[in-house]
């Protein structure tokens, strides 16, 4: 019944309409489970800063969010972060327009302040450290390191992506691929934006009080 339904109709193995139904939307299948992925994400920030507003006041004789953070400081890599979503937003804007050395020039600018973001945070860490505020001092100072840290984490985890696309593109230019690429990095450095606003809002306003 095969043989014959193939030498019947041979153009049913040619015709792309007989496949089309069949084949995923690479596209879609990509942003579909990026977003899956970014829903875990949340789940995952939302459970830690649950965890610090249990935690963030037991500071068992140890030192308060007032003593140790430095606002300052602080509002800095606040800055930081937030030019890098404006630097990668303009990064968008020429692929949009196919301008490969204009996209290699933004996202480089954001690495930049992705990792000026890092070294600040770093810093604040070592120096926290060395003034006997590590995580083990106490509940507020465990939830405050493992919050923060873990956006750190993530942060490293984008400059290292992006790092990586920029060779992509500038290696095979602003494929399709690419594109897609650097969408889905898109929504995971504004994610991280969005995150940091809260850590910036509930940990260290809020504990500065």
């Amino acid at each position: 019944m095969s043989a014959v339904s193939n030498v019947d109709f041979p153009g049913e193995a040619l015709d792309p309409r007989y496949h089309l139904a069949e084949e995923p939307h690479a596209q879609n299948a990509t942003a579909l489970g990026f977003w899956v992925y970014l829903m875990s994400d949340c789940l995952i920030f939302a459970v830690l800063f649950a965890c610090y507003g249990v935690l963030g006041r037991s500071y068992a004789g140890g030192p308060t969010g007032k003593d140790l953070f430095e606002l300052p400081t602080v509002a800095v890599n606040t800055a930081m972060l937030l030019f890098s979503s404006i630097t990668y937003g303009m990064a968008m804007i020429a692929a949009q327009e196919g301008r490969t050395r204009a996209v290699l020039a933004w996202l480089g600018v954001t690495g930049l302040f992705g990792c000026a973001f890092l070294g600040l945070e770093l810093n604040e860490f070592a120096h926290l450290i060395a003034e006997g505020a590590g995580p083990g001092r106490s509940a507020f100072l465990s939830s405050f390191f493992t919050l923060v840290g873990t956006h750190g984490l993530h942060v490293t985890c984008g400059v290292i992506w992006l790092v990586t696309l920029m060779v992509q593109v500038g290696r095979w230019g602003l494929t399709e691929a690419s594109r897609r690429r650097l969408m889905c990095l898109s929504l995971f450095w504004h994610f991280l934006d969005v995150v940091w606003i809260g850590v910036f809002s509930f940990v260290y306003l809020l504990g500065a009080m």
